[in-house]
């Protein structure tokens, strides 16, 4: 029994925090897990600009409401599926996802929680479990699932790894060179074959 395993941002949607940067004029939200490995560590940094500015949950929704997948990923999503059993694991939260998930079809998503004030404010996040990615996975291969897993960056490695096959997607330049034996794909047509040859 096999399940596919997929990072969300930068391989089926863009980055949300990158297209709220553009649109805030925020250029420090640009900085992204491809950045900064620790993911408790940039998501206290990022409230802290948020409350900074005054934006809150709404403007980023806003931001979100703009945003479509990425050319070819719902044409790719509905080729995997029919092929394997697909979970979407990502560090984004239900109040970001649900719009793009409508966009994709409405794949399953295991993801986390903000805190939200009733003004809008966002005042803190509730992680699903820790280590989510790597521990989901391991979930799943002890309930008798094999995992295939695609990502872009750090916090993708460790479910990469832990699969029995793994894939970087679209990843950073210094990720691909600091993990020479993971195969790195750029196009959906490279990562579709990779995931349908380890299905085999």
């Amino acid at each position: 029994m096999d399940i596919t395993c997929l990072d969300l941002e930068g391989v089926l949607v863009p980055e949300i925090w990158i297209a709220f940067s553009k649109a805030s004029g925020i250029p420090e939200l640009k900085r992204t897990t491809r950045d900064e490995p620790d993911y408790n560590k940039l998501m206290n940094w990022r409230l802290g600009i948020l409350k900074e500015h005054g934006l809150g949950l709404k403007e980023i929704q806003e931001t979100i409401a703009t945003i479509d997948p990425l050319p070819g990923a719902r044409e790719f999503l509905d080729e995997l599926r029919s092929l394997s059993q697909v979970i979407i694991i990502s560090d984004t939260f239900t109040q970001f996802a649900k719009p793009l998930m409508e966009k994709l079809g409405m794949p399953t998503i295991f993801c986390n929680t903000l805190e939200v004030a009733e003004d809008g404010t966002i005042t803190g996040f509730k992680m699903r479990i820790p280590d989510s990615k790597l521990n989901t996975v391991k979930a799943l291969q002890s309930i008798g699932y094999n995992t295939i897993a695609s990502g872009d960056s750090y916090n993708d490695l460790a479910m990469i790894r832990a699969s029995k096959a793994g894939f970087l997607f679209r990843s950073t330049d210094k990720i691909k060179a600091d993990n020479p034996d993971l195969p790195a794909y750029e196009t959906f047509d490279e990562l579709l074959a990779a995931i349908r040859g380890a299905l085999d």
